[in-house]
């Protein structure tokens, strides 16, 4: 009876490798973040699910920290880091087009794509930031939209949560948002908070020891 009963359940579930919903374990030397990838940007989440499934982020150093800012990881060439070297410039050299939609943006854990100075506002194949961002005044908000934006204005909702959660609203319909952070924030904070030298890499090796995909099933 138990041997069926097993059998049953095992058939009511299978595991998928479907790039939607997915979530990934960033484990690094300071804990582990999950992320959770949107489904708004497919083109950023399965690039990521790709990179991740090659394995190509395991190792490599969060090269550039900015307390209230941002952590920046994506440099395949830091696996063999040099004490004092600046990094940045490797990784890979594809693109993606930009996937802006209104409802993602600079909020407090958002997971987006770092880019170059392009016209087209594509995003680097590899380069990734968390935001870890601060809390903001109106006035600030509104020196933003003018400083910043070109007078565009954000949401009010936008507005609420930049006045009470934090991120970096600058940012907005610029760089690419892909995912958010569900899990380890905390992580975030430590590392952001990480003395830094004058290239802001942190003095302290900081690596992503590995990324992982979660297990995903589907029950029928």
């Amino acid at each position: 009876m138990k041997a069926v009963l097993l059998l049953f359940l095992f058939s009511c579930f299978v595991y998928t490798t479907d790039a939607r919903n997915r979530k990934v374990k960033i484990i690094t030397s300071k804990g582990t973040i999950v992320v959770q990838l949107s489904n708004k940007t497919p083109k950023h989440r399965d690039n990521f699910v790709k990179l991740v499934k090659q394995r190509y982020y395991n190792g490599i150093l969060f090269h550039r920290v900015i307390k209230q800012f941002m952590i920046q990881a994506g440099d395949d060439s830091t696996k063999n880091a040099i004490p004092g070297k600046r990094y940045g410039s490797g990784g890979l050299s594809n693109k993606i087009p930009a996937e802006f939609d209104s409802s993602l943006f600079h909020k407090r854990g958002v997971l987006a794509a770092a880019r170059d100075n392009n016209p087209e506002k594509a995003s680097s194949g590899s380069h990734f930031y968390i935001v870890q961002g601060k809390i903001h005044s109106d006035s600030s908000l509104n020196n933003i939209e003018e400083k910043r934006l070109g007078g565009r204005k954000l949401p009010l909702h936008h507005r609420a949560v930049y006045k009470t959660v934090g991120g970096t609203p600058h940012l907005d319909q610029n760089y690419t948002v892909f995912g958010e952070v569900v899990k380890g924030m905390e992580v975030v904070d430590t590392i952001a908070q990480a003395e830094r030298d004058q290239y802001d890499r942190p003095k302290e090796d900081i690596r992503i020891i590995k990324m992982k995909l979660k297990r995903k099933f589907l029950f029928f």
